[in-house]
């Protein structure tokens, strides 16, 4: 099994620390079967020499005025890129770093990138300042957040469990928790885009396109498709019941970062980026996305101990009232397997049509949530049934891994 990453150059340290907390994160759920087989290959996106020339002298330009500087020559190092069409580079000036975006227009919302972060941060979260912002070119300066991604110290403190790791653990996620409850409680849903009955289905919709026909190439039948939609339209509307907040739409472990308290202040954290696809939608969409995490997993116990704390604050704070623990545990579940399914089509796609096999290795995982919530719920049986006897064995083999079809 390969493991791509995105690098401008040679890999740095970043790219190798990713490397290998995605190669403990594989190990860990499907055994040390993977440990000699995982490799690191250097994936390089194509960028155009103009383009990156482009973009050097605009944040050269934006960097010395708003410095008050006469003028700079930068090194712009690329820091990621991500699943969208978005890269982000570090530029250091006098000690101080800034990112740099480069979101070509004719991809990405550069507008709504701003609008979101002026929102959140009214909200009183943590978001990066736009510091300026060039809408024809697709260009954006922010403040610079780091490198420190929930997801690596989620990762570190699995590997080394202990009491000091689980109360770290406990610690990221009351501090996730609480800034969810800020922006459920302080953006108005009326200044979001609906995140309607057409845009629910249509996600869903990727699982049985990307997946099931592009990915497994398996030929359904008439009496299939008409299952699948079933369920699609059935986990629709489960969603729309739920009462409506505003939703980050991608609040995980890779969109939350550990912030230095000394230049952000105590409790910061988390810093919260790739925001700019929020919506107003169901209460648990952006719970069930950090709890139940397609990059990293913790036992039913605890999503359930942290969801239930989440239940007490949002009640307390007027998000939600009258829904008791039964209820609040279906909306929470019935949300997972929607964005589960979405998210199972999103990751063909990304490998199929945008060459970016990374995702492949986090499927597995995401599969498993869906079985193990969906089992629980006689309304699935039929459409679980069928998917663990005629979809998983397919899926194991497409993916190489036979621990799949044991699910």
């Amino acid at each position: 099994m390969v493991l791509y990453c995105i690098a401008d150059r040679s890999p740095d340290d970043s790219v190798v620390a990713w490397y290998y907390r995605a190669r403990l994160h594989l190990v860990d759920l499907f055994g040390h079967i993977l440990n000699s087989a995982l490799t690191l290959t250097v994936n390089r996106p194509i960028m155009t020499n103009r383009r990156k020339t482009e973009i050097a002298n605009w944040a050269a330009t934006t960097l010395a005025s708003y410095l008050s500087s006469p003028s700079l020559v930068l090194d712009l190092n690329i820091v990621s890129g991500d699943a969208s069409f978005r890269r982000y580079f570090r530029a250091t000036v006098n000690g101080e770093s800034y990112i740099v975006v480069d979101a070509p227009p004719e991809n990405e919302n550069s507008h709504a990138f701003v609008e979101v972060a002026q929102l959140f941060r009214a909200a009183g979260v943590t978001v990066p300042q736009v510091i300026s912002v060039d809408y024809e070119n697709g260009f954006m300066l922010l403040d610079d957040f780091g490198d420190e991604l929930y997801l690596g110290e989620l990762l570190r403190c699995q590997q080394s469990p202990g009491s000091h790791s689980n109360d770290q653990v406990d610690s990221l996620y009351l501090s996730a928790i609480k800034a969810l409850i800020k922006l459920q409680s302080n953006v108005k849903t009326k200044i979001l885009d609906p995140y309607s009955q057409e845009n629910l289905y249509k996600e869903m919709v990727l699982f049985e396109e990307w997946f099931c026909g592009a990915f497994l190439s398996m030929p359904l039948s008439v009496r299939e498709r008409e299952l699948i939609a079933a369920t699609l339209r059935f986990l629709e509307g489960e969603a729309l019941a739920q009462p409506i907040v505003a939703v980050h739409r991608d609040y995980h472990s890779r969109n939350l970062m550990i912030l230095d308290p000394e230049k952000f202040g105590e409790g910061s954290s988390p810093g919260i980026i790739d925001f700019q696809d929020a919506v107003a939608g169901p209460y648990t969409y952006d719970l069930v996305s950090l709890l139940r995490d397609c990059y990293i997993q913790w036992s039913p116990a605890q999503v359930t101990t942290w969801a239930l704390q989440y239940l007490s604050m949002a009640k307390q704070n007027g998000i939600i009232a009258d829904i008791d623990k039964a209820i609040f545990i279906r909306h929470f579940d019935m949300m997972g397997l929607q964005r589960h399914l979405k998210v199972i089509g999103i990751f063909s796609r990304l490998y199929i049509r945008d060459k970016k096999p990374r995702y492949l290795a986090d499927i597995p995982l995401v599969i498993a949530y869906f079985l193990e919530v969906g089992s629980k719920y006689g309304e699935l049986a039929e459409f679980i049934d069928w998917f663990r006897q005629d979809l998983l064995p397919v899926a194991g083999k497409q993916l190489g891994l036979d621990s799949l079809c044991e699910q």
